[in-house]
């Protein structure tokens, strides 16, 4: 693991599995922060990432872990309330497994060390769950060690590629809180209303 720090991933897994079941039916074709997705697809997107990132974890790479994102737009079933929260349990689950931090793995198709794999899933959860937060007029409060992990993420992103993984960077001031840092290196505009 070359001396990464292991974090648990289960705090933010379910700030986000809570923000999902505040979720009303008619919120669901809301718009998001993401222009491709109503609500129903950021929901099936977090479903998805949720198994792709597990898989990632265990090391059971296939359909789930080649997939890029983008290739389809996400949507949920029926049995979406029952499915999401235990999705989010189970990747939080794989990652608290010490081999999931070590050696190589693949997400979205790309190959990547564990440790980096982590720090993705962190980012992910941590925007997703501003996007839903913000899309259905939700409070938010991230859980702090995965917010530091997606910052220390996008800010190396950012370094290598003057670009965050959702779109140009957005400036915010250092002296923003974190939360707003984030989301801006994401590539998202932290003041986005619906």
């Amino acid at each position: 693991m070359n001396g990464t720090t292991m974090i648990d991933l289960g705090p933010q897994a379910r700030v986000v599995a809570a923000l999902a079941e505040r979720v009303t039916d008619e919120q669901l074709a809301g718009a998001t922060p993401c222009p491709a997705y109503a609500v129903r697809h950021m929901l099936g997107h977090v479903a998805g990432l949720s198994v792709a990132f597990r898989d990632a974890a265990r090391k059971d790479l296939g359909a789930t872990t080649a997939t890029p994102p983008g290739t389809v737009l996400p949507d949920i079933g029926p049995g979406w309330r029952a499915e999401l929260p235990k999705a989010l349990g189970d990747l939080a689950k794989a990652w608290r497994e010490p081999s999931a931090w070590g050696g190589m793995t693949r997400a979205g198709g790309i190959d990547l060390p564990g440790e980096v794999a982590a720090a993705v899933a962190a980012d992910e959860l941590v925007v997703h769950g501003w996007d839903l937060a913000r899309a259905t007029g939700q409070e938010y409060t991230p859980d702090p060690v995965a917010l530091e992990a997606a910052f220390g993420f996008l800010r190396a992103v950012a370094k290598e590629a003057d670009r965050g993984p959702f779109g140009p960077l957005v400036p915010v001031p250092e002296s923003a809180p974190l939360l707003a840092r984030v989301i801006g290196l994401s590539g998202r505009d932290p003041g986005w209303k619906p």
